[in-house]
């Protein structure tokens, strides 16, 4: 069985840390709970263990006759699958109705099978499936925004309305309710400093624009400020 050497084992390492980085910068850059450095460790680790797994125990590569320790490498691999998972959790957050940091906790499992696959020489592989995520992360962002789409899906928005110190938030919420192809899931009003706010999660039917269908609301004279996340 051929062992690599010590350096090119170490590059399969850079490697990873590399192409963890790649992943890592898109959810930096897009202000996301595990970013660069989350990603380049994580890959680090994964491609650590791999080569650790694959490579560390050399000494032990004997038939049964000879040894009574026996090498299965795969187990890593198995275990890594599920254990990354506690990473991926803490990634994903509950905003109200909402959930985040879905994607980036499947950023963080891919880029530990990027590090396991760089740790085994399979760089073709890597780079590969390197590309496809930060492709999958950048271009395919919200489809549901995509003309093609926009008569198709329908469109889902959390919307943040700041009423006027004084004014009253009823009118507010009526208008949002009143809005034709446009319909309220959930809503929430707080009081904070003395000003009402109002939070609602809002879906829109296909072929409208929520952002065009909440202008008359941003331009009443009782709100404040109106912010669509």
């Amino acid at each position: 069985m051929h062992f690599p050497s010590e350096g090119e084992l170490i590059l399969r390492i850079l490697v990873a840390a590399l192409l963890g980085g790649v992943i890592g910068m898109e959810r930096e850059l897009s202000d996301h709970p595990a970013g660069l450095r989350t990603h380049i460790a994580l890959a680090l680790g994964a491609s650590l263990f791999g080569v650790l797994s694959g490579y560390g125990f050399r000494e032990f590569n004997a038939s049964r006759t000879v040894t009574n320790y026996q090498v299965d490498p795969t187990r890593v691999a198995s275990t890594m699958v599920t254990g990354i998972g506690f990473l991926g959790g803490g990634a994903i957050l509950k905003e109200g109705a909402k959930v985040r940091g879905l994607t980036t906790a499947a950023s963080l499992w891919v880029t530990a099978a990027i590090g396991l696959a760089c740790a085994l020489g399979e760089f073709g592989l890597a780079v590969a499936t390197t590309a496809v995520v930060v492709l999958s992360l950048t271009v395919l962002r919200r489809p549901q925004r995509w003309p093609v789409f926009r008569r198709l899906a329908m469109a889902n928005e959390t919307v943040v309305i700041r009423v006027k110190a004084g004014r009253d938030a009823g009118p507010v919420v009526s208008a949002l309710n009143g809005i034709e192809g446009m319909s309220v899931r959930s809503l929430i009003v707080r009081d904070r400093d003395g000003e009402k706010v109002v939070q609602a999660d809002l879906v829109g039917s296909g072929g409208f624009g929520l952002e065009e269908l909440l202008t008359p609301i941003g331009q009443r004279d009782d709100v404040d400020t109106l912010e669509i996340s």
